[in-house]
């Protein structure tokens, strides 16, 4: 890993953050590649991340430790964003919160429809389908 202006600068198989780790900011991959895993296996990816996406905005929301394991996958560059700096882009932008909670919830959702052949689990049709596609 090698730091420069614009963000940190990762190599093939660097960490980013670990399942299990402090959160207390997000991340913006700059360029690049991430892999994102989780479950006990940490050779499962669910899946990968590229330029202009964002993950770890859950631990910066709520403090909780990281749901997930995010490494390169060849050389990427990603930017840290604490919360004073995301509380003052918001205010430069306030669309960004919409942004951010549209994939958030096409991200829960995601995980719902992989969880719904768990016996006893039902999906419920939420109007948020029809303002978030």
């Amino acid at each position: 890993m090698r730091h420069n202006r614009l963000g940190r600068l990762y190599n093939d198989g660097d960490m980013i953050v670990r399942k299990g780790d402090e959160g207390d900011c997000m991340f913006l991959v700059q360029k690049g590649n991430l892999e994102v895993v989780i479950g006990e296996e940490e050779n499962r990816v669910v899946t990968t991340l590229g330029s202009g996406d964002f993950f770890g905005e859950m631990s910066l929301f709520t403090g909780e430790p990281r749901s997930a394991t995010i490494r390169s996958r060849g050389e990427s560059r990603v930017l840290t964003i604490d919360e004073p700096a995301f509380l003052r882009r918001l205010r430069v932008d306030p669309m960004l919160a919409f942004h951010i909670l549209k994939t958030m919830y096409q991200r829960l959702r995601g995980m719902n429809q992989q969880q719904a052949g768990y016996e006893g689990y039902q999906t419920i049709p939420s109007q948020l389908d029809q303002v978030l596609p």
